[in-house]
């Protein structure tokens, strides 16, 4: 699947060893992002403030400035900021006397599904685009990256539209309550199952095997199981925000620093294997569409509305992560 940079005297081992390292890195940003309110405002206002300025000035001639990466980066950092406006803000209402939070506003509950959706709907616009216009092969317009176009990107755009319809439950999000362990004051998101993540997480790699080759080993790869493997561990329950703060750091980064996954000597191409690009793929439709069969299941079979109230509530991993709510 993926092809290790040797003429320039990478080895399998080294290659590893920076994928590894990018991983853990990747984890404990999200960890300091997460658990310290300040840092989180650094590290998703403050910063990609400074870094912008550095884009479309001093690194202009090296960074990403083409519409698909600008889009990535400011919505993920759209979303990381969103996320935490809902987890910290709070005031007094000066007429009732009351306290109020942002996390107990329907509108403002319904800004994590529709970031979720923005981010996944650029990826499927991606995937048909991929498929249509470099259909045998060619090379990028905007980023100078081969691509391999086919069927694969079909299934693939098709497995994101699914990942979108299951989205559910968005009015049950809640903030996590502090304790000795853990004040972060995580985003929750209890009817977000494991299931669903695992579909996504299938989904994003396919595209990114289909549309960023050159860049799946890392954000295809590592970029997405720092947040899944912190969702199912010390983080339980926040998979989208761990999603989000991991995402707009690595963008940043990338943005920052294109020739680590572009030219550098730990630069891991894809092998452009059509059984492969075929096979990841189909898995990633398969998976959608069993995920997506099995809400319309519990739709028939609970009578609730996905859209409206959460559709998981009699599921043990619900349950578990509603208990972890304020």
């Amino acid at each position: 699947m993926f092809q290790f940079n040797y003429e320039a005297g990478a080895s399998a081992i080294s290659v590893w060893l920076v994928w590894i390292l990018v991983f853990v890195t990747l984890f404990l940003l999200n960890e300091v992002s997460r658990r310290y309110k300040y840092c989180g405002f650094f590290c998703f206002i403050v910063l990609p403030v400074i870094l912008s300025i550095l884009w479309f000035t001093t690194l202009n001639d090296t960074t990403y400035l083409d519409w698909f990466h600008l889009a990535k980066v400011y919505s993920s950092t759209a979303g990381c900021i969103g996320f935490w406006c809902i987890r910290y803000i709070h005031g007094t209402n000066k007429k009732t006397g009351k306290e109020w939070r942002l996390s107990e506003q329907k509108w403002a509950l319904c800004f994590p599904p529709l970031i979720l959706a923005i981010n996944i709907c650029e990826a499927v616009g991606r995937d048909f685009q991929v498929g249509i216009q470099y259909a045998g092969g060619g090379t990028l317009a905007d980023e100078a990256m081969y691509v391999v176009g086919g069927s694969w990107n079909y299934m693939n755009a098709i497995a994101g539209i699914l990942n979108i319809i299951t989205i559910t439950g968005w009015f049950g999000i809640c903030i996590r309550k502090a304790t000795k362990k853990d004040g972060s004051h995580d985003m929750l998101w209890p009817d977000m199952m494991w299931f669903w993540i695992v579909a996504y997480d299938i989904w994003n790699f396919a595209y990114t095997y289909n549309c960023l080759p050159g860049h799946a080993w890392y954000c295809g790869f590592a970029l997405l199981l720092a947040p899944t493997v912190c969702a199912f561990t010390i983080g339980k329950g926040a998979w989208l925000q761990h999603r989000a703060h991991t995402l707009a750091l690595w963008c940043m980064f990338a943005q920052t620093v294109p020739a680590f996954i572009d030219e550098g000597k730990f630069a891991v191409a894809s092998s452009y294997n059509t059984t492969a690009l075929f096979v990841v793929s189909f898995l990633a439709l398969i998976v959608n569409i069993v995920v997506a069969v099995y809400m319309i299941y519990k739709i028939v079979t609970t009578k609730r509305n996905p859209y409206k109230e959460e559709l998981y509530v009699d599921l043990a991993k619900y349950k578990e992560i509603k208990e972890l709510a304020e």
